[in-house]
This record gives structure tokens, sequence and C-alpha cells, in this order.
């Protein structure tokens, strides 16, 4: 039994209704729903590179492109318009990562080192800030803890934390700059600010209290490369900017295609759990029903939960499951469960009932 909740059986319209039932009753793990999941899923766990490929490297090119037309484009309306659709492509493109820290490194041959060169690197997230931190979300004795880098009870935070989560992420261009421009080349030489560097602000993380271990083995060559090659391409974006070699207008339109990027993730993660967990272990029912589906017949959530964070509850419950999978895995499960099963109550209609429902409950407890 967990400090977590269970629910009627009648699935809640909103997720305002989800939190309010969420605090009555804690949750048993539900061996059914686990059960049947990993039953019917048994032969979706192998990635297809042919997909993974295709798709990144479809996602670059226009994102890039659109980028490029952006700067190039004499009106602004036209650069506006080539500018939403880098933020839309580079943001598919960046999500990437997420899938980076599941499929083993075998399993795609190239496709890691490909995402930092084409990706990781230019946009100053190389996956050695997810890698080593996003599988800590994923332990069921971490998650929702004091110790989850990725877990902030949001849904019991003032009002004001909700838009202010969202809003932090406007500035992350300009804080990535300084970390590898600034950052990284003065802690080679200041070993506390290097500690603080390695704890603080090497992880794609938003539970401020967590603080990172140094990485080891493989990881740790990986990360010293990677971090070479990004402190190595944001300086040498402010000594171009500052000579004059690359116009100041291009600069700010990169900064705000990443800012762009980088918001609407944010708005992505606000959305990807009911953030109700005040730092009790929660079993993996309860963890699955602390996160959000959002599956068709929306078709909004293809650009803003793409390269299956949609299924971001189901993701929990099967994270062996690649991304072009998952869609297969919600319709199989949907089949062999009956109705009143909890499996469907993670599953939520939009983007707005989502976000209206955490505003709503942070509010509600002001």
């Amino acid at each position: 039994m967990s400090s977590t909740t269970i629910f009627t059986k009648n699935a809640p319209e909103t997720a305002a209704d989800l939190r309010q039932a969420s605090t009555r009753i804690p949750v048993a793990e539900d061996n059914e729903l686990i059960r049947a999941a990993a039953k019917v899923t048994r032969d979706l766990n192998t990635p297809k590179p042919a997909i993974y490929w295709a798709d990144f490297l479809a996602s670059v090119a226009v994102g890039y492109g659109a980028l490029a037309g952006a700067i190039l484009s004499p009106s602004t309306a036209l650069a506006i318009a080539f500018g939403a659709v880098a933020i839309l492509a580079l943001y598919r493109a960046g999500s990437f990562i997420h899938e980076l820290t599941h499929v083993r490194r075998n399993a795609l041959p190239g496709f890691h080192f490909a995402w930092n060169a084409l990706f990781g690197v230019p946009m100053l997230i190389p996956s050695f800030m997810y890698e080593g931190i996003h599988s800590i979300h994923h332990r069921t004795k971490k998650y929702g803890t004091i110790e989850d880098p990725e877990y902030l009870p949001l849904a019991l935070m003032k009002p004001w934390s909700v838009p202010l989560f969202v809003v932090v992420a406007a500035l992350a261009p300009v804080a990535l700059l300084f970390r590898y421009a600034i950052l990284s080349p003065l802690s080679l030489f200041i070993p506390p600010l290097r500690r603080v560097v390695v704890e603080r602000y090497s992880g794609l993380i938003i539970n401020p209290e967590f603080r990172r271990k140094p990485a080891e083995g493989e990881l740790r060559r990986r990360w010293i490369a990677c971090e070479i090659a990004a402190s190595l391409w944001a300086i040498a974006l402010i000594v171009m900017v500052s000579t004059g070699i690359l116009p100041v207008r291009a600069f700010l339109i990169f900064m705000a295609i990443m800012s762009g990027s980088v918001i609407l993730n944010q708005i992505r993660t606000l959305v990807a759990h009911l953030w109700e967990n005040d730092g009790q272990e929660m079993s993996v029912t309860a963890q699955y029903l602390d996160s959000v589906n959002v599956p068709p017949p929306s078709t909004l959530p293809a650009l803003w939960a793409p390269v299956g964070l949609r299924y971001h509850a189901l993701h929990h419950l099967l994270p062996g499951v690649p991304y072009h999978s998952l869609g297969e895995a919600h319709r199989r499960i949907a089949a062999e469960l009956p109705t009143e099963s909890p499996f469907y109550r993670a599953n939520h209609g939009s983007l707005r009932t989502l976000v209206v429902g955490l505003v709503r409950g942070s509010t509600g407890r002001a």
C-alpha cells in the first residue's frame, strides 16, 4: 500500500477533479494492470533504427532550414512563420534526448553521437545533461521523492509556482551560454566551482534540492568530450557576435528560437504529471496514475508532446517500449482491460484541461 491514490469507477473528467479524488484514499498496486501491460507488449520492445534516423534527421533538417529562413527572411511576418516552424521541428529533434536514455547504444549504432553532433552541442544541451539523470526518475523508490531530479509537487505549491515554472525556461539559452562559455573554462582551474557546476548545472532537472554526483566510466568520458565541444561552440558564438562575424540580429533570432523550444518543452513538462506527491514513495500503479497520457483522437499532442511523450504515463509503466511503439501498446492494453481499470484514468483530453486543472489545484491550496 502506497501513500498515493485510488479512484472511483467513473474516471474524473478534469485534472482538477482527479486531484480532488487523489487526496482521499491510498492506492494499492494494480497487478492486473501491470501483468496485462507486460503480456500484450512483449514484442514491442525492439527499437527500429530506420524510424529513429528518418524522424530525427528530418526534424533537424526542417528545424535548421526554418532557422535559416527566419534569419534570412526580408519580412517580419515571414521570419515569425519560419521561427514557429523552427521551434516545433527543433523541439521534436531535441525530444530524442529522452530516447537516448532508454535505448541501448548498440541498438542504434551511431545515433547517440549523431544526436550530440547535430543537435546536443549546437543547441548547448549535450546528452550527458540527461543521461544518468532521467534514469533516477524511473526508479520506483525515487520517483516523486526529494531524490527525484525531475519532480516537484507543483499542485501542492503556491499558485505563482506554475507560471514561474514556465517563465524561467525563457532564460535557459542565456544560462546555457554562460554555463559553457564562462563556467566550464573557469571550473577547470577552480575546483570548488567545478564541484558546483557538476552538482547543480550539469543536469536537466527541476528539483532545486537535487545534487548530481560526478559521472564515472564511459559516461564520464562522453561527458568530457561533449562539454569540451559545447564550450568551444559557446565561446565561438560569443566571439563571432562580438567581432561582427555573426550579425546580432541572427544571433538574437537563434536565441529566441532556442528559448521558444525550451518553453514549449517546459509547458509539456508542466502537464507530464499531476505533481500531487508530497515526497513519499509510490507504487508503480501510483506513478502511472500520477502521470499523463493524451491519446488520440486529440491531434495537437503530436506537436507539443512529440516522440511518444503524449503517452507519458504509459512510458512510466513500460519504460522499455520505444517511442514509435507506444501508440500500438496503448491500443493493445485498452483492448485487453475492462473499462473500470485504472488504466484509462491516466488519459486526458487536452493541454488546456491539464494546465487549468493544475492552476486551479495549486490555487485551491494557496
